[in-house]
């Protein structure tokens, strides 16, 4: 569902906008004309393809407290044979 406001609308009613969001992109006009689009970060996300990375995904905000010593790998060459 669009919802178009008038910047004056959208000045005096902001919250009612950011509602309309949910719904649907809202078309805010200057002098009648479509001026600015507001939508929901969700539908952004969806029109731009912005999806999180991997690293924003893996995120642990509690890995601070983690203590994590890996081991030391030893890696041994071994003989190579080309015939």
């Amino acid at each position: 569902m669009i919802t178009t406001v008038s910047s004056r609308e959208f000045n005096q009613d902001t919250s009612g906008a950011k509602k309309a969001a949910r719904q649907g992109p809202v078309f805010i006009t200057d002098r009648g004309r479509p001026a600015h689009v507001l939508l929901s970060m969700e539908d952004y996300q969806k029109l731009t393809c912005m999806s999180p990375s991997i690293v924003e995904l893996l995120v642990m905000p509690e890995s601070e407290e983690i203590e994590f010593e890996p081991q030391r790998v030893a890696i041994t060459p071994r003989p190579v044979d080309l015939s």
